[in-house]
């Protein structure tokens, strides 16, 4: 296939909340811990690679991560906040200390400042307070609240958010228009299988998750490529919908191969179909087993670079996959338009 004509692109977003994203499911001064303190770790090992293979990412970060302090958390925090039905999920009830050096797992500014002036590397939102949009006890204008107080403190540090992602992708529609006159232009969209669908809870029910974890190691829901016409561009916001987590490295050796092999086989697919491939996962997944999952990692960019000789696969954030798209609308194509024309989409430098 002649990638000047067809080129499919790699998108990778990163969901990095540290302790706002488990607060409530899994203890932090339990077997997790570990997970959470290596995050912190794995996130300049990451950039790293990003950096070694000219990768762009998004990373979807927690609005509370970007905080210097409790004193500035709390000042930032909106007025109008959810009331949850179950109080488990109000994070503002969440005992902190007083700052990153304190409490490294509520707070991490120094992490978002890395993640922003590394090349190539757009620093999203995952809500201000990893904000749960399906539960009872909430509504459009808490969300609003929520994503007024992310862009703000976003913007205190030169950052200007264009790509969301929801937390627990609990996506709905008609929350859309409030990112939309906040400044977004992007964002991933639940996998389109049944297994994925948005949903309230964290993960659903026991056969569902199991059915799920069979799909990382079997083909039972595709590839998950998106092929560019899906990205719709009717409204202000482009779903750049996720293809597949990437879950971490398993030391089971069959398992492995299948896990791997099962991201790699779609991702060629992809590029040679000339669509999206969408990979995401948190850095807390690689907390733990750090340099396996990096170079399971390694061994996912050097495909891409292969692929990237081979067909013109190009890799790019989230922002600007949806100005391709946007692009693409414009001008009316039936193909993609050269990808190397897209840059920082919608990141300030800082």
């Amino acid at each position: 296939m002649d990638g000047a004509v067809r080129q499919g692109a790699l998108v990778i977003s990163l969901d990095f909340e540290l302790m706002w994203g488990i607060r409530d499911t899994l203890a932090a001064g339990g077997g997790y811990r570990d997970n959470l303190y290596g995050a912190r770790e794995a996130v300049p090992r990451i950039l790293d690679l990003f950096a070694e293979y000219d990768v762009a990412a998004t990373w979807a970060t927690v609005g509370f991560l970007f905080a210097e302090s409790r004193e500035e958390l709390e000042h930032c925090s909106p007025s109008m906040k959810p009331r949850y039905a179950n109080p488990a999920l109000d994070p503002y009830a969440e005992l902190l200390g007083e700052n990153e050096r304190d409490d490294p797992l509520h707070f991490a500014p120094s992490l978002v400042k890395e993640i922003a002036a590394r090349p190539r590397q757009e620093v999203g939102s995952h809500s201000f307070s990893h904000y749960y949009c399906l539960e009872p006890g909430q509504g459009l204008a808490e969300f609003e609240a929520d994503v007024v107080s992310a862009v703000r403190l976003a913007a205190a540090r030169g950052l200007f958010l264009r790509s969301f992602v929801f937390p627990r992708n609990q996506v709905r529609q008609d929350y859309l228009g409030a990112l939309a006159s906040h400044g977004f232009t992007s964002y991933r969209g639940a996998e389109a299988n049944l297994l994925n669908r948005p949903r309230p809870g964290t993960s659903g029910s026991t056969p569902l998750r199991a059915v799920r974890l069979a799909d990382t190691f079997l083909n039972l829901t595709g590839s998950g490529a998106v092929p560019w016409t899906d990205l719709v561009c009717g409204g202000e916001l482009v779903d750049v919908r996720g293809s597949r987590f990437l879950r971490p490295w398993t030391a089971n050796m069959v398992f492995e191969s299948m896990r791997w092999n099962r991201v790699a086989n779609s991702m060629v697919a992809a590029a040679r179909r000339g669509d999206l491939y969408h990979l995401w996962w948190h850095p807390h997944n690689f907390g733990v087993n750090l340099a396996e999952n990096l170079a399971a990692l390694r061994r996912h960019l050097e495909l891409y670079r292969k692929l990237s000789g081979e067909c013109g696969f190009r890799s790019l954030s989230m922002s600007d996959a949806a100005e391709v798209a946007r692009l693409r609308c414009a001008t009316a194509s039936d193909h993609p338009i050269g990808l190397h024309t897209v840059h920082h989409a919608g990141q300030a430098s800082s």
